[in-house]
């Protein structure tokens, strides 16, 4: 059991009252406070921003931290603890002026027990800590481009300042990320590797107790910075979260009203809930709401493009023709009405998703339903009707074999010989970045709002293992318009070259694209004011609740 600041005789009783308070008011003291409960099948392994890899980490660290800047709903930057900033002109130097009214969480460790207010050299810490080898932070790699010699100032107690090596405009949409979050010098330090469990941040809730794989629990703080017409926030007392790893003995849960928020829809109870077409079924109706929006995260299969590699010998996915027709070969609009209820939009253009800002279906050129098209590809291949076509395998783990079989008949019907390998997922992975498949089942989430950051899967110099181009492609062309964007600061300009590299891709088909996903979030109707955004952050900041 892991508890901060709570005297050792009062644990027990202490312990029974919290987590009544997590999921319930039924005691008269507490019957004006409100506490947001969720479930977290993933179990949290940090709250330590320097490790908010994935969701469960990120959306509670999110709670308890801030950075200098944060985005909207509609991924807009916008300020947090800075509360203005300029970019020099040669995109190279950010100065942020700094909020003077942000406190870290009280603790006792601070003088007299009350949080301090934050400076400037918080952040000069706080981002060398994330650098810093020792911290082994799986984040380091956003600050790669700093300058390895003052990069990192602060001019004053309020003006904080970077450096890059060379020009990036994305950097400014990275400083959003979790990783970027200010934490106090004296407090990690004395804590060490437990600051994990220990976390002081300057967020709208504060940390009172985990007990791991069981409960957290997350007090409203009332030192909180941030303002909504005139009133204090967060609107919220209390955060609890449970650890149910069975997401349909949660979602049972949510409908029977012990949780708030049911986040994900599970294969297991999809057809359950929903209709085919993506509405509620009626007998939920009603009976909680529905929060739907594009989620930053692209499912495809990914095809090696190393025709040296020994998995490349004899396979016809050499020929570009193979690799198109397989893309125009099966109804991706069918498969996201039958085996997803319409969760997600078929992934008709490139491999940048619905809700990336760049993101244009009339600039992309990417492959529908088209047999016509197919068959006569597989013709110019030189295998009419797929006669003579080597067999052709798909690697994925099982949660997407469903997916894999619909192409496996379609592309089948067309005359191909489709095999399907299914593997452990964490040795599907493995086997990816050790190029070890030929055709593989992937996806990508976006670490941060920058189309990017999907385009970086195509860059040459990317190549697994050290990289993400895990289908090893490789264009001059591309690598060219790559580095030209990474120096544009103007959008318009710099959205034209990554719809140019996007174009170059889809051309030489070195990936099928299955479909951009969603986030369907279902929500009690007595809460107002939760929002989705497409990077599927949880802000509970301004949340209400009523009992």
């Amino acid at each position: 059991m892991l508890i901060n600041k709570i005297p050792l005789n009062k644990i027990p009783l202490l312990l029974s009252l919290l987590l009544l308070f997590g999921c319930h008011h039924s005691d008269k003291k507490n019957a004006d406070k409100t506490c947001f409960n969720y479930n977290e099948a993933s179990n949290i392994t940090s709250l330590d921003p320097a490790f908010a890899r994935d969701y469960a980490n990120i959306w509670a660290v999110s709670q308890l931290f801030n950075g200098l800047i944060q985005l909207d709903d509609n991924l807009t930057i916008t300020p947090c603890i800075a509360k203005a900033w300029e970019i020099s002109e040669d995109g190279k130097r950010y100065t942020f002026h700094l909020r003077n009214d942000v406190l870290f969480h009280d603790d006792p460790l601070f003088i007299n027990g009350k949080g301090r207010k934050v400076l400037a050299n918080d952040f000069v810490y706080s981002f060398n800590r994330i650098k810093d080898a020792k911290t082994a932070s799986p984040g380091a790699w956003i600050f790669n481009n700093v300058a390895d010699k003052d990069g990192f100032i602060a001019t004053n107690d309020s003006t904080f300042s970077i450096t890059l090596k060379k020009p990036y405009p994305p950097f400014i949409s990275i400083l959003a990320t979790q990783y970027c979050s200010v934490v106090p010098k004296e407090i990690v330090e004395h804590y060490g590797k437990d600051f994990r469990s220990h976390p002081i941040g300057t967020g709208p809730f504060q940390f009172h107790l985990w007990k791991e794989g069981e409960k957290l629990i997350l007090w409203k703080n009332k030192n909180y910075f941030e303002e909504e017409n005139g009133q204090n926030l967060p609107y919220l007392d209390a955060i609890a979260v449970s650890f149910i790893a069975n997401k349909q003995a949660a979602f049972t849960d949510f409908t029977q009203g012990k949780f708030d928020m049911n986040s994900s829809i599970d294969g297991s109870f999809k057809d359950e809930l929903l209709t085919k077409d993506g509405n509620l079924q009626k007998q939920f109706i009603g009976k909680f709401k529905v929060l739907k929006m594009p989620y930053l995260n692209t499912e495809y299969l990914g095809i090696l493009m190393d025709t040296a590699a020994a998995v490349m010998k004899g396979s016809p996915l050499k020929l570009k023709a193979i690799r198109q027709a397989i893309n125009y070969g099966f109804d991706r609009e069918m498969m996201i009405t039958y085996l997803r209820n319409n969760i997600g939009t078929a992934g008709i253009a490139g491999i940048v998703p619905i809700g990336m800002p760049s993101f244009d279906t009339n600039k992309i050129k990417g492959y529908n339903y088209n047999l016509i098209k197919a068959k006569q590809l597989l013709k110019d291949a030189g295998f009419p009707d797929g006669k003579g076509l080597p067999a052709i395998t798909i690697s994925t783990n099982a949660t997407y074999s469903d997916l894999c079989e619909y192409i496996q008949g379609q592309l089948e019907a067309l005359g191909m010989k489709i095999k399907i390998d299914i593997t452990q997922p964490g040795q599907h992975r493995e086997m990816v970045a050790q190029q070890k498949l030929n055709f593989f089942r992937a996806s990508w989430i976006a670490d941060y709002p920058d189309a990017e950051n999907y385009l970086a899967l195509f860059y040459s110099k990317n190549f697994t293992p050290s990289g993400p181009n895990y289908t090893h492609f490789k264009s001059p062309t591309f690598d060219s318009l790559y580095e030209k964007a990474s120096t544009v600061t103007n959008d318009t300009i710099r959205f034209e070259l990554y719809h140019r590299m996007e174009n170059i891709v889809m051309e030489e088909a070195p990936i099928v694209v299955l479909y951009y996903d969603q986030i369907t979030r279902l929500i009690q109707n007595n809460i107002e004011g939760l929002t989705a955004n497409p990077m599927n952050l949880l802000s509970l900041t301004r949340v209400k609740k009523t009992n």
